[in-house]
């Protein structure tokens, strides 16, 4: 009974508040999130859970106009994420992301050493692509960089480059320490 009711929220809460985003999959929510910015600019597939206090954003401040957001179908975001899409952000299918993981495609300018950080610009890095069935562990930062499907990114890692298919990488900067071999059908060592 307690299932039903939970499915019977969440259907009432996609009807009340889905419409407002660019697609909102059936049976998916968003779980008391701290913000949501730029929702036309943000789809979210079939079977996902954005949990507690995460921080969704898809916002022009870079000057393409119209940014996007999309999380693929059955992915599940944990507590305290914060992704932060100027350009474009993609997660694949069944991603999977541990607590207060950031994911940006920009970062604040920096250059002009007289004006404080925060009154400088924002400034474009690449697109970020997150392939199918992956997890970031804990505290991951992964900032404008692709990271292929299956890979495992270790807790505390900061993802500055991109990372292959069926990989696992960790460490700041994040570097690969085991690939899959299809040869052995086995993870082996860098």
């Amino acid at each position: 009974m307690k299932k039903l009711a939970v499915y019977a929220f969440r259907f009432l809460w996609r009807l009340i508040v889905g419409w407002q985003y660019k697609k909102m999959g059936w049976h998916s929510y968003i779980q008391k999130p701290l913000k949501v910015n730029g929702k036309k600019n943000i789809s979210i597939g079939r079977k996902v859970l954005v949990q507690y206090k995460t921080w969704l954003a898809a916002m022009p401040l870079t000057g393409t106009p119209h940014p996007v957001l999309e999380i693929g179908d059955g992915s599940l975001i944990g507590n305290f994420n914060h992704i932060y899409a100027t350009k474009k952000i993609v997660l694949g299918k069944q991603v999977l992301t541990a607590d207060k993981v950031y994911i940006s495609d920009n970062i604040h300018g920096f250059e002009d050493i007289h004006t404080p950080v925060k009154h400088q610009p924002v400034v474009q890095k690449n697109e970020v692509y997150i392939g199918d069935g992956s997890w970031l562990g804990e505290n991951v930062c992964v900032i404008g960089a692709k990271i292929g499907r299956q890979c495992v990114i270790g807790a505390n890692s900061v993802v500055t480059r991109d990372i292959p298919d069926y990989c696992v990488a960790a460490g700041s900067p994040a570097r690969i320490i085991k690939r899959y071999n299809f040869n052995t059908n086995s993870w082996e060592q860098e």
